[in-house]
């Protein structure tokens, strides 16, 4: 079986970020599929390389975190045009799988359908344009009424739905019960992330000691929220706490946050540039907790966010603010703690309890690795996108249940 992979911000472990379709479209190459992948680069011309076995066409599509909001959706436009001049120039393949965001994507599999008479599936990583509308980035009610529209048929032609959380499989549920959704959240790999002892000479190199560290690696965007972290390690500094707080990322928050650690005089707050998954490992192999934010905005909290999955493979206990999926987890299986709105107190005194019980912290990390090991890695992962595609393989172990875990 041949697959169109469409992503149009497709990143391998040496780039770093969001890597999801990395590890799904290799698994499906070594489980005998043909894959082929689309995606922007912001290289002057298209180009194509083979990656682990995937064929990969590189779209001049200039993008970047940092791009305003008409910047973006320009952006959208070009990949979705560029890609319906390529498809057809290439051998037909039996479906499209589309992963969003952008919901732009969802256009070139209307248009294949339609045109080209092939299907395709459609995957939902985040509720769109509900985040948006509920950001105030989008505030036309046309344009939010076009958008919803758009949406809906998105996947009312879709073959199949793939959601990445319980949330969003449920909210796509509420348009129309008789969508198939099925879940497949992100996973962890449990080779780049492992648990490891501080190292002490990678300590000293960027002049970090042992003591309570808590580290963030993601984007650095207004839903983000890590300004909250920079609230807490305000309060860590008043009350004379040597914890140290580590931000790897980028994005139009950061120099925000640069500039407010400098204002406040927190020593303890440490940048790091947006690294590789193997500089993220090394980050989180510095500290005991990983920070895991949103703003606090209700479609956020359906977010399958990639940091937690790391933290997990990496054994972290987890910091979440927000009562979402990630919450339920955190609670149900003892990972860690919660910093909800207007109780940032109330984490300082957990934060206190962990320091000075250093066993219910290894124990929240251990639990950490274990949920990663029995629920979420990137096998089983493969496996389920692999038995959706094709149904003759053989069935995953785990159905859609494993993944409603509340608390």
């Amino acid at each position: 079986m041949k697959i169109l992979y469409i992503h149009q911000y497709f990143r391998t472990p040496e780039e770093g970020g969001a890597v999801r379709s990395f590890h799904l479209a290799k698994g499906l190459v070594e489980k005998g599929f043909e894959v082929e992948l689309i995606t922007g680069g912001n290289q002057q011309h298209y180009d194509q390389k083979w990656i682990e076995g995937i064929k990969v066409h590189y779209l001049p599509v200039s993008y970047d975190q940092k791009f305003g909001f008409f910047q973006r959706i320009k952006a959208f436009w070009i990949f979705v045009k560029q890609c319906k001049k390529l498809i057809p120039k290439l051998n037909r393949p039996d479906l499209l799988y589309i992963t969003s965001t952008p919901l732009t994507t969802g256009w070139i599999g209307l248009w294949a359908k339609k045109k080209l008479a092939i299907p395709y599936i459609f995957e939902v990583r985040d509720l769109w344009p509900e985040a948006p509308v509920q950001v105030g980035a989008i505030q036309n009610r046309l344009l939010k009424n076009y958008l919803f529209g758009l949406e809906a048929k998105i996947y009312r032609n879709a073959l199949k739905i793939v959601a990445l959380s319980p949330g969003i499989a449920a909210y796509i549920r509420q348009i129309n019960p008789q969508f198939h959704v099925q879940i497949i959240p992100n996973f962890a790999d449990l080779k780049q992330f492992f648990p490891q002892e501080k190292n002490q000479d990678l300590l000293q190199k960027h002049g970090l000691n042992s003591s309570l560290t808590i580290a963030y690696a993601g984007a650095l965007g207004k839903v983000n929220a890590v300004d909250e972290l920079v609230d807490l390690a305000k309060i860590a500094q008043q009350q004379g706490k040597n914890w140290q707080f580590l931000i790897m990322g980028d994005g139009s928050e950061k120099k925000t946050l640069e500039k407010s650690v400098e204002k406040l005089g927190l020593i303890q707050v440490h940048f790091f540039p947006f690294g590789s998954k193997e500089q993220v490992n090394e980050l989180l192999g510095m500290a005991d907790l990983a920070w895991i934010s949103f703003a606090h905005l209700p479609v956020l909290k359906t977010n399958s966010p990639n940091k937690f999955f790391d933290a997990l493979g990496a054994g972290k206990g987890i910091i979440v603010n927000h009562k979402g999926w990630v919450y339920q987890l955190v609670k149900k299986h003892q990972l860690g703690i919660s910093c909800l709105p207007g109780k940032m107190a109330r984490c300082f005194e957990q934060l206190e309890i962990l320091e000075q019980h250093p066993q219910t912290l290894k124990s929240y990390q251990e639990n950490s690795r274990l949920l990663a090991e029995n629920y979420f890695t990137k096998e089983h992962a493969v496996e389920r996108l692999a038995y959706l595609l094709d149904p003759g393989k053989n069935p995953p172990k785990q159905g859609d249940e494993v993944y409603i875990l509340t608390a």
